[in-house]
């Protein structure tokens, strides 16, 4: 995310984030010793959050991240180089619609309970009125097709990022969004909780504490 786009779309989500990152220390108790596995995130955001827990992070691709603030692995979500229980917690944030098929959603799903005691996995809901990515009213309703044509002549994030066609059309073909049920479907073991803005559901998140 880069130039104007990102200078707006920025303050919106240390907003949210950092309510949501209060909300995931309250819920399991986190602490300077608590291990994290933060997969698919950053590190500039945990700043936001005091005390700081022991964060793993882990992305697909590299990153310009400091090694020596946070230890970082490159992994792909479906299949992680953990052992089983290796953290106390994994964040997912915004993470889950990137990925295209409901195979690939299971496959993260399992390695994310099976390293983590206990996960937090937080993903835009897809009846929210205004898509988060392009921060447009209704653009994620339009079928598949309108949504290539769209994208960068109507849409908030085209018109501030003007992209070329394809880096719109695969912008479009990375987002699959999930409604609170096929969060459930995915995460059937997990409490599904609700971020709520203007009295509206805009993200849900899948929330596992650790046993005992």
């Amino acid at each position: 995310m880069r130039g104007r786009f990102a200078a707006l779309h920025r303050p919106l989500a240390r907003h949210f984030r950092t309510r949501r990152l209060r909300r995931f220390a309250k819920t399991f108790a986190v602490g300077p010793s608590t291990k994290v596995l933060d997969l698919g995130g950053d590190e500039y955001y945990w700043r936001w959050l005091s005390p700081c827990p022991a964060v793993t992070i882990a992305n697909l691709e590299s990153r310009d991240l400091n090694p020596r603030a946070m230890p970082w692995v490159q992994a792909d979500g479906r299949s992680l180089p953990f052992a089983d229980g290796a953290f106390d917690v994994v964040y997912c944030n915004s993470v889950i619609e990137h990925l295209a098929d409901a195979g690939s959603r299971a496959a993260m799903a399992r390695e994310i309970a099976r390293v983590g005691r206990g996960y937090a996995v937080q993903t835009p809901n897809r009846r929210f009125p205004v898509e988060a990515h392009t921060l447009t009213p209704g653009f994620h309703f339009l079928p598949r097709n309108w949504q290539v044509r769209l994208a960068r002549n109507f849409t908030v994030w085209g018109w501030l990022q003007r992209p070329g066609r394809e880096e719109a059309r695969g912008f479009v073909e990375n987002i699959r969004l999930l409604a609170e049920q096929e969060l459930q479907r995915v995460f059937p073991d997990a409490t599904i909780e609700r971020e709520r803005f203007l009295g509206l559901t805009k993200s849900v998140t899948a929330v596992r504490k650790q046993p005992g």
